[in-house]
């Protein structure tokens, strides 16, 4: 192992990270590690177009590549057995999703990891939009067996603005730090983790301007780093594949958590890098920088809050 020290816990409904406990690690396996909406399952569309070889994956992707550590709101829907059953299944090399951060996962060797970054807001837009399209009166039927038409309808969301001014504040936790709201400090906790683990030869840390940017030259890049020979007749058709509106045709078999998704094609909503930015005003990013200053150094946050080449 790569770390003395336990890994730390994380609870919340992002993160249920006492599933790691008990489960067997493979040579070979890739775990995805990422705040939420910082392109998780383009990454791990990535890796399984990689590992097969052909942009018509054999099973939907979250089938392939499930999530390992769901938090328990989503317990009732895949079991922690369900999914280690599933995953004990595949003969093939293995995706697996997480939104833990590295210091709370089992960190083998022979394992490689891979995290993804993005601006924190955007991020925050992203999962706004993406909460806004959750059917909540069916997760809570499904947390307590009841009828989704008996439960009275949740609470609109607040405005975005409102929404992303929530989102900077400083968040309680406890001392063991398993209580992890979805927040600012949590996002930069998990990113500035990796950034400082990037020197270990199985840590790979993206950023999600770049996959933007070079979507063919960043794959290019994974598919050295994991070991993996491409056939170079396919190469552009698995290149397509990962394409954003190819993804978006896709939705149906690409998107995760289907069952809790109002509309799987909203799932991939495109958004420009820097949209966030519109909904504040000066004084609120002011605000923005002062606090995301005091959670991690200057080059880090350089290299997190960069903007798209023009």
């Amino acid at each position: 192992m790569m770390m003395t020290e336990a890994p730390r816990r994380y609870l919340s409904p992002e993160h249920n990270s006492v599933r790691w406990d008990d489960f067997p690690l493979r040579d070979g396996d890739i775990v995805v590690s990422t705040p939420p909406k910082s392109g998780t399952t383009w990454v791990q569309m990535m890796c399984a177009l990689l590992i097969f070889q052909t942009p018509d994956l054999p099973q939907p992707l979250e089938v392939l590549s499930p999530w390992l550590d769901q938090p328990p709101w989503l317990d009732q829907m895949r079991s922690q057995e369900e999914v280690y059953a599933r995953l004990a299944e595949q003969k093939h090399r293995r995706v697996i999703k997480t939104h833990t951060p590295l210091d709370g996962l089992p960190l083998d060797p022979r394992v490689s990891y891979i995290v993804v970054a993005r601006h924190p807001l955007d991020r925050a837009l992203s999962v706004y939009h993406q909460t806004a399209n959750i059917d909540l009166e069916r997760v809570y039927a499904a947390q307590d067996g009841s009828e989704p038409q008996s439960r009275q309808a949740p609470p609109p969301l607040p405005s975005m603005r409102e929404w992303l001014q929530h989102w900077c504040l400083p968040q309680p936790t406890d001392d063991q730090g398993t209580a992890v709201p979805e927040s600012l400090h949590q996002t930069v906790h998990h990113l500035y983790d990796a950034w400082n683990r990037q020197t270990q030869p199985n840590v790979r840390l993206l950023h999600y301007v770049d996959l933007c940017a070079d979507l063919a030259g960043q794959m290019a890049a994974l598919a050295e780093w994991l070991g993996i020979t491409v056939n170079e007749s396919v190469w552009p058709d698995l290149v397509k594949a990962a394409t954003f509106d190819e993804m978006k045709s896709r939705a149906e078999r690409l998107a995760p958590d289907t069952e809790i998704l109002k509309d799987p094609v909203k799932f991939f909503r495109s958004g420009r890098s820097g949209d966030s930015r519109d909904f504040l005003t000066e004084d609120d990013l002011d605000a923005y920088r002062k606090r995301v200053g005091d959670l991690a150094p200057k080059p880090f946050l350089d290299w997190l809050h960069r903007d798209p080449p023009s």
